[in-house]
């Protein structure tokens, strides 16, 4: 696929970058949309007619002529630097006595709907006020103007002097195209930055709303809620934090879906402290070994966690509500006062897993997918699992005391073995499941409504 860049006629400004395909016509229909202009002509640089868009080569510069004979750029360009004198791309601010040299495409072109770039789009739109040497006069702080026209620039937030606490972290990110990638390179452990200063951001955050500069104001409030509780981690623990959050609020590219490493969330953990709350809702975890590892009081809730191994981990109080589970493997997991409200866990392995908290907490599973789970000798002491479907599911040997069964689907389920003392089955579906060798008889009024 080719691409060319395209100007209007006659000037070399705001220029817009596009695809070349199909015929003349449809190049002619996508300049007019992006330059705003009845597009019906097309000139190379040196001003030659293109009449066959095989005549068009990869980077090619063109200009779009709504009929008019070709202008050179470079001499309509002079021909107006002669007649507007200082209207020239080049400017100087005077941020609160405080001198800043950019030029107007960076102003404008970053964030076009900001307030600076409204401002310089066009001279004196604003009425804008300068000093005796010509600098525009602006009455805001310059110590937190600076990261702004850093961010301008490039897209990057700067806040002293050789920290980007997300640039350095994405140049080695591009490396390794993997979500949240934090496999760092020798160069970028041996950088000597210095620490985030704090007490800066909530004074940036403000310069960005004042001046309209959304997406940097949601990735300043990002940088804030992390460094609350961050003062006893280093640089690189802070940037790891930093950049998950930012994939959270879908800051990181959006093609990049793959799942989250065992690695990584690890690296995310050790660096989180136990009293911080965890929130993973609906991130991708499909296939990641997350097995024997602490997940107490996690929300994982929607998380894809699908053919994940979770075996033997600790899963206490977690919010597993809505998570797509089909296909992990659970097995010896320790699951007292879970929620797993309507979760998707078909085909999973539960063998061996603790419902049971010794302080009265119960599990709660109401409306889940079970179908055809393995729960065998599992300890399910009042869980909750009304409503849910445990179809072809196999819960031998599994005490179920207390358990609330009421409109679960148990069609063809193996309770052999079970101790269903004091459950309650009114409702449930109970057609050609098996109740051989119970602990304890079934009584009549633990089924009939």
């Amino acid at each position: 696929m080719r691409r060319v860049t395209l100007f209007v006629n006659g000037t070399s400004k705001n220029g817009k970058v596009v695809a070349v395909y199909g015929t003349l016509s449809d190049l002619l229909s996508v300049a007019s949309n992006k330059l705003g202009i009845k597009a019906s002509s097309l000139y190379n640089g040196k001003g030659g007619l293109i009449d066959d868009i095989a005549l068009i080569r990869d980077d090619d510069v063109l200009y779009v002529s709504e009929g008019d004979p070709f202008i050179d750029p470079q001499t309509e360009s002079k021909v107006a630097s002669g007649q507007h004198g200082a209207h020239t791309d080049w400017l100087t601010l005077n941020i609160g006595g405080r001198l800043f040299t950019t030029t107007r495409s960076t102003l404008v072109s970053k964030e076009p709907e900001s307030m600076l770039a409204h401002m310089f789009c066009e001279k004196d739109v604003w009425g804008n006020k300068q000093d005796k040497h010509g600098a525009y006069l602006i009455d805001r702080s310059p110590e937190y103007f600076e990261p702004i026209l850093n961010y301008l620039r490039h897209g990057q937030l700067i806040i002293n002097e050789g920290l980007n606490i997300r640039g350095n972290f994405m140049d080695q990110r591009r490396k390794v195209p993997r979500s949240l990638k934090l496999q760092i390179s020798k160069e970028f452990k041996q950088l000597e930055t210095r620490r985030l200063p704090h007490h800066c951001l909530p004074g940036v955050l403000e310069e960005a709303r004042f001046f309209g500069i959304e997406q940097l104001a949601e990735q300043l409030e990002v940088a804030i809620k992390v460094t609350r509780n961050s003062s006893n981690l280093d640089q690189f623990e802070f940037t790891v934090i930093y950049t998950f959050l930012l994939s959270i609020q879908n800051c990181q590219p959006p093609e990049d879906h793959s799942p989250i490493s065992r690695k990584e969330f690890v690296r995310f953990l050790l660096a989180t402290s136990t009293k911080s709350e965890l929130r993973c809702q609906g991130l991708n975890f499909s296939g990641t070994d997350l097995s024997r590892l602490d997940l107490r009081y996690i929300n994982f809730k929607m998380a894809n966690l699908s053919r994940c191994n979770l075996a033997h981990a600790n899963l206490c109080c977690s919010n597993l509500e809505r998570a797509d589970l089909s296909g992990a493997n659970l097995d010896g997991t320790n699951l007292q006062g879970v929620k797993m409200l309507c979760c998707n866990a078909e085909g999973a392995s539960l063998k061996g897993c603790n419902f049971e908290d010794p302080s009265g907490l119960k599990a709660n599973l109401e409306g889940a997918n079970l179908k055809g789970v393995d729960m065998e000798g599992s300890q399910m002491t009042g869980i909750n699992l009304r409503v849910a479907t445990l179809k072809n599911a196999k819960l031998k040997n599994c005490n179920l005391r207390g358990a609330t069964l009421a409109g679960t689907d148990l069609e063809n389920c193996d309770l052999s073995g079970c101790d269903l003392q004091e459950a309650n089955l009114r409702g449930s579906n109970v057609k050609g499941a098996i109740f051989e060798e119970m602990l304890t008889p079934l009584h009549m009024s633990q089924s009939v409504r």
